[in-house]
């Protein structure tokens, strides 16, 4: 039985770790080398760096993160946020990206998954999903969240596992940020009907929400942002809760 992950997510702007509220209101939470480098210590089995600024220089100076961050710890990291092109994603594993994340780009170019999956090897390519409920239906959105698609979760997730990606990132729109548990139904579902791993993000706020997540959810790994950049949950203590409730995790 492989173990169960437990991932933090840095969202990056402007070189900065941020966190928000259902993708909006977004504050300071360190500088995300740093962060990098106590999670690791911590015993994060790996990391997700999300680039969500937008300014032009971006590229070099999520390039410059990605070495820095390559040079200091020693799990795997997986870098996402305007990656649109097989070079892009080349330049950052060059530079010590274990893996890439790519969302509007494969919704609005389905092929670059294939492309990327036959380059790089499937193991590289995670793709990230955001979805939220829309009468009872569960849409794809973009543009971190901010424009809806005519996409529905669970057929696009098919398609993206057929098209070679390696793992899905899925984040629940209506949780993140809420603090009331991730999408379990949902998560639930999207394992009966993919046979690649699923990581849940959007609504961790306690340990029992992770122990969720796994037994109802069925998640291969479970991502979250501030409970860990705020120290509301501790990793050590997070996963010694998980095997005391016989779910096997790398202590």
């Amino acid at each position: 039985m492989l173990a169960k992950r437990i991932i933090p997510c840095l969202d990056i702007k402007n070189g900065r770790t941020v966190k928000g509220v259902n993708f909006v209101d977004l504050r300071d939470a360190g500088d995300p080398v740093e962060l990098a480098e106590i999670y690791s210590a911590e015993g994060a089995d790996e990391l997700v760096f999300l680039d969500i600024s937008a300014t032009e220089e971006r590229r070099k100076t999520l390039v410059n993160m990605v070495r820095s961050v390559a040079e200091k710890i020693n799990i795997p990291f997986t870098v996402g946020g305007g990656i649109s092109s097989v070079e892009d994603v080349e330049i950052l594993l060059n530079n010590g990206a274990d893996k890439v994340s790519i969302n509007s780009s494969a919704v609005k170019n389905p092929q670059l998954i294939n492309d990327l999956a036959q380059k790089f090897g499937s193991q590289c390519v995670v793709v990230a999903i955001d979805a939220k409920q829309i009468d009872g239906q569960w849409i794809v959105h973009l543009v971190g969240g901010k424009v809806p698609t005519e996409l529905n979760l669970f057929d696009w997730a098919v398609e993206v596992a057929e098209r070679g990606a390696g793992e899905i990132l899925f984040t629940s729109m209506d949780n993140d940020g809420t603090k009331n548990g991730f999408a379990n139904e949902a998560l639930a579902k999207l394992s009966t009907l993919i046979n690649i791993p699923i990581i849940a993000s959007g609504g961790a706020g306690n340990i029992q929400h992770f122990v969720d997540s796994f037994k109802e959810g069925k998640a291969d790994a479970a991502l979250a942002a501030s409970v860990f950049h705020f120290k509301e949950i501790e990793i050590k203590a997070l996963k010694q809760e998980l095997r005391n409730n016989g779910i096997e995790v790398r202590l």
